[in-house]
This record gives structure tokens, sequence and C-alpha cells, in this order.
């Protein structure tokens, strides 16, 4: 195996590890899951739209969707009810309560981006930006 292989190897586990710990902190620092937040960020920037739609934008199975959904529902954060043109369309929306929340869990949000890449200057920052949106056209290239 080459040095420039190995090298690949170790970023790419490095990256893995550092999903699961994000994913793992965020829980902690957070009073919400990530992937609950991402569901009612999505809700908060298009208003209403379908539980299909939600699913395919936030890229998560039909399972988990409806689970998070039901959890949300039940904290008075989101509605659902169906669509008057097309009774199999579920569509969601974020309820007033839902949406004072989600204002509150940005700023959690952005406190916590900002610990973890706490003493990173501007250029550092804009650089590890520039090659995380490489490897993310990578990964949609395969």
């Amino acid at each position: 195996m080459t040095n420039s292989c190995l090298k690949e190897s170790m970023i790419a586990y490095k990256l893995h590890l550092l999903n699961k710990e994000i994913g793992s902190k965020s829980g902690t620092c957070m009073s919400i899951s990530q992937s609950k937040f991402e569901l009612l960020y999505q809700i908060y920037q298009i208003d209403e739209m379908s539980q299909k739609d939600l699913q395919q934008a936030i890229g998560i199975d039909n399972a988990a969707i409806t689970r998070h959904l039901k959890q949300l529902e039940a904290s008075d954060m989101i509605s659902r009810r169906k669509s008057p043109r097309d009774n199999r369309i579920t569509l969601v929306r974020l309820t007033e309560h839902g949406r004072n929340k989600i204002q509150s869990f940005k700023e959690e949000n952005n406190q916590f981006a900002s610990a973890i890449l706490k003493g990173f200057s501007e250029a550092e920052l804009d650089a590890l930006l520039d090659v995380l949106n490489r490897m993310e056209q990578n990964i949609a290239d395969l």
C-alpha cells in the first residue's frame, strides 16, 4: 500500500470518527438531536411541505421520518394534515411552539459549531469549507 493510499484511508477513518463524535456531542450539547433539528429547520425554511418531500430532502428512510414526526408532533412542535388535493399526501408544518423553539435550537447549533471550530482562523475556515465541498462533490460523483 502506498503512502498516499494510507493517508487517504486515515483521512476517511478520521472523518468517520468525527462524524460519530459530532453526532454524539451535538446530542449532548443541544436539547434536540441533530436529525430532529435538521427536520425542523427544513420545515422552517419552507413553511409547509409533504412528508415525502421532507424525507427526500433529509435523506432518511420512511420509518425514521415517521418516528421523528410522531415525536415532534407529540411535543407540539409540528402538525400534520392530509392534503386537500390528494388524501394520500401528508403535509407537515411547524406549530407556533415549534417556530419559537427552532430559534433557540438554531442558537444552540451555532454555539456548538463555534465550540468545535474554536481557534480556526478565517482562512482556515474557508479552506476547510472548500475541502469539504470538494469531498461532497466527489461523493456525489460516485
